[in-house]
């Protein structure tokens, strides 16, 4: 493997594991603030639901990341390719 192929290797997964890191982070702080409003209330019904739409809409980028990562070689390939 080149050089140029393990830095774009490296680049890509890299790349991966930050759309999974902001995923977790964005449905995971929705949910979080969800409970803490749910739990400060002194265990009242909280006035809104809990939206699964947006919880599915904020992990969306878990799902490119590991996607990504899982291509992560082929479009390391690609990505050499074209910076050669």
């Amino acid at each position: 493997m080149e050089s140029s192929q393990r830095g774009a290797l490296g680049l890509v997964r890299l790349i991966a594991c930050c759309l999974i890191v902001l995923g977790v982070l964005d449905a995971g702080l929705y949910f979080t603030e969800y409970l803490h409003v749910f739990s400060s209330s002194g265990h009242k019904e909280p006035s809104q639901p809990l939206n699964i739409l947006r919880i599915i809409l904020d992990s969306l980028p878990i799902i490119a990341g590991i996607v990504v990562f899982i291509k992560s070689r082929a479009i390391a390939e690609w990505l050499s390719e074209l910076i050669e």
